[in-house]
């Protein structure tokens, strides 16, 4: 019995090479064999398949059996599954503690001192670009909460509000402790109201026009008057295709964008 090709691309999504899809489906098809076997079955180089045979069993899909000749031993699938879900969680966790340790030494002084000064040789305009895909906008929106000193604007749809809530809550809220003025303009409606309750601990949540023929349809962040972002896509689109545009210009901020929130803001109740 072959693997489908939708089997051996569901072995990709979960980190598996073609050469290793290919053996790992032989192998456990066979149960115990060979790398000269599965070689032959799969038209893997056999130079290649005991290089292929050792990552397998390193990613906890086979095991290795001494013998001669050699042999391997397919794990079955679900626990294979367990070995790899523990390997990239041992290896997530190496990760983070470097990059833990990174933020406490000397180097990531150094580099924000260089970035500093690079900064200040930058013209505002070129301080900016565009986010592509709704997970990189919202880590984004998510920096630019953290570094807020005075006051974070938000103009909102209504499901804009629901993602706030769902990705930025807890970010929201350590900005209000720090003494961080929160203002969200949004409209008001039945499937956003427990967004609001919670988010209005943190925030002051005005309604914004309830006309849909001419309220802003739009997302739109403000940061101290010095960051913006602001959506180019509309709710609708798939999150792979979301996209915003960034830029830290105090001239945007200050007197492009923030003067449209402040009217907004105004006219709300």
């Amino acid at each position: 019995m072959v693997a489908s090709n939708e089997t051996l691309d569901a072995l990709e999504d979960i980190g598996l090479n073609m050469y290793e899809r290919k053996i790992y489906a032989a192998l456990i098809s066979r149960g115990v064999s060979t790398a000269g076997e599965l070689s032959e079955m799969t038209n893997v180089p056999r130079s290649r398949a005991y290089d292929v045979l050792e990552s397998l069993a390193e990613k906890g899909f086979a095991i290795l059996k001494p013998s001669k000749p050699m042999q391997y031993v397919a794990v079955p699938p679900e626990e294979a599954l367990e070995n790899t879900k523990s390997l990239h969680r041992e290896e997530l966790e190496t990760k983070i503690n470097q990059i833990e340790r990174f933020k406490d030494s000397d180097a990531i002084n150094e580099l924000q001192t260089l970035y500093s000064e690079g900064v200040t040789r930058v013209e505002p305009s070129e301080m900016s670009g565009a986010l592509k895909g709704r997970y990189n906008v919202y880590k984004h929106l998510g920096n630019m909460f953290d570094s807020a000193e005075r006051e974070i604007r938000i103009m909102t749809t209504e499901e804009g509000l629901q993602d706030i809530h769902d990705n930025h809550a807890e970010d929201l809220e350590a900005a209000h402790e720090n003494g961080v003025q929160v203002r969200i303009l949004t409209p008001f409606t039945a499937e956003n109201e427990q967004a609001r309750e919670r988010l209005s601990a943190h925030a002051e949540i005005r309604d914004l026009d309830d006309d849909p023929k001419t309220r802003p349809e739009g997302r739109i962040h403000i940061v101290d008057d010095e960051q913006v972002a602001f959506a180019l896509t509309h709710d609708s689109i798939h999150p792979t295709q979301d996209s915003a545009f960034w830029s830290r210009s105090e001239h945007a901020a200050s007197q492009s964008l923030g003067p449209l929130f402040e009217l907004a803001w105004e006219q709300s109740e």
